[in-house]
């Protein structure tokens, strides 16, 4: 019995592991967490994820923190002249219902004076806070991966 027991524990552990990336606050759920690897003099680093509101009243993203940079910040990505142009924004509307999501090419979070460089190199994982105006804050693990997930690279080449 202990036995089967083990062998259970050790099948589900991936399990575990995958689900840690994830995070839930009030009625926010964040998934997909991710970022790029990087050249190691690179001077930021952005953070990606996926936030649902499955609540009836809409919430902000106010801020992030991570323990790997001096700095972290909110940013979109506009086009002004014909351009796509990177700006900070103070905060970030979540609809009733809605998802949001950010992603190369639009709300993403700027991490800047890095801090734990080795955190950033493929298969990784680094601590982000998510600083919501009602919700309260909710920690989740942000994937470093050498290429982007399939769903980003399919996305980008369908624009």
């Amino acid at each position: 019995m202990l036995n089967k027991l083990i062998v259970l524990a050790a099948l589900l552990l991936p399990a575990c592991f995958a689900n840690a990336q994830s995070g839930q606050v009030g009625q926010l759920q964040i998934t997909q967490p991710w970022s790029q690897e990087l050249p190691p003099n690179a001077p930021t680093v952005a953070a990606y994820f996926v936030i649902h509101n499955s609540g009836t009243s809409a919430d902000r993203l106010l801020s992030v923190d991570s323990p790997i940079a001096g700095i972290a910040q909110l940013h979109e990505h506009v086009k002004q002249d014909d351009l796509m142009k990177m700006q900070q924004v103070p905060s970030v509307e979540i609809p009733p219902g809605a998802n949001v999501t950010f992603a190369p090419m639009a709300y993403h979070v700027m991490l800047l004076e890095l801090k734990d460089r080795s955190l950033l190199s493929d298969g990784k994982r680094f601590p982000l806070t998510l600083n919501f105006e009602k919700s309260g804050k909710v920690t989740v693990e942000v994937a470093v991966q050498k290429t982007p997930p399939a769903a980003v690279q399919s996305h980008a080449h369908a624009q």
